[in-house]
């Protein structure tokens, strides 16, 4: 039960991400939480849109595995999100620890118990 909260946790976080990134990225919202000037974000709007689309993907990976209740996807999806973190902040995104990893490593941990 656990596992499968803090799972889906890493789903929401991840379609969070997703909209801020898609929608509101050259937004004062976006602008505020992605540390952006307006103009770096209106010339990287379009990546930004497309760096969305995969953070929903993952979240999308994460529920499709819940759903079909197959757990190798689901820890495929969320390891895959641990690792994402990792190297945001390895290149200098520092809330990607947070943001991502923690509750990535938290998930999966519970996931391991819970087997």
């Amino acid at each position: 039960m656990l596992s499968t909260i803090l799972v889906l946790l890493v789903a929401v976080i991840h379609i969070y991400i997703a909209v801020l990134e898609m929608k509101f990225w050259d937004q004062p919202r976006g602008l505020r939480v992605f540390g952006l000037s307006q103009d770096l974000a209106s010339q990287t709007k379009v990546l930004a849109f497309n760096q969305g689309l995969y953070n929903l993907f993952l979240a999308a990976g994460i529920l499709v595995g819940i759903a079909l209740g197959v757990p190798q996807l689901t820890i495929f999806i969320v390891a895959c999100v641990l690792v994402a973190g990792v190297v945001g902040y390895a290149t200098g995104i520092k809330s990607a620890l947070y943001a991502q990893s923690i509750p990535a490593a938290l998930a999966l941990l519970a996931t391991a118990a819970s087997l």
